[in-house]
């Protein structure tokens, strides 16, 4: 059983992750009054698309974890996926819960960092697996100008 320890707590790391961004997202009536970009992407495709990162992420988190050279590697790999997982979770919780896009713009930035620190630390143990991520900065990329724009048309926020 323990061979399968790190695949188990990958997968379920990425559920808690995926399950609790998904309960804050909220697309009611504060978020369906919004003005949004005629670019932004369907509402359908936010599943699929978050769903191939988590998978992506987890096939590229296992590939480190079991390539990693030493204890010190693993070390790293955990403390920069949890931090990732909080700033992934805390977005959609300011963003939706909180009504706060002005907000959450700032802590997009932390997100799209903690996605470039775990391909830093993923490259040197598997260039594959940091390649893996490159879909999940791209979308972290897009959300991120999705923000803003949002903000630019509908700020101030927190007035209510």
């Amino acid at each position: 059983m323990s061979g399968w320890t790190p695949v188990l707590v990958a997968v379920g790391a990425a559920i808690v992750v995926a399950v609790a961004g998904g309960v804050l997202t909220t697309t009611g009536p504060w978020y369906r009054g919004l003005r949004l970009p005629s670019w932004k992407p369907p509402d359908w495709a936010f599943g699929p698309v978050w769903t191939t990162i988590f998978t992506l992420t987890v096939i590229s988190g296992l590939m480190a974890w079991n390539g990693a050279p030493n204890a010190e590697a693993r070390s790293a790999l955990l403390v920069a996926y949890a931090v990732n997982g909080v700033l992934n979770i805390a977005w959609s919780g300011i963003f939706f819960r909180m009504r706060r896009p002005d907000w959450a713009l700032v802590e997009v930035a932390f997100l799209w960092l903690s996605i470039v620190a775990l391909m830093l630390v993923t490259v040197p143990i598997s260039i594959i697996a940091a390649l893996l991520l490159l879909p999940y900065l791209a979308w972290v990329s897009v959300a991120s100008y999705l923000n803003l724009t949002i903000v630019r048309m509908n700020a101030p926020f927190g007035a209510h």
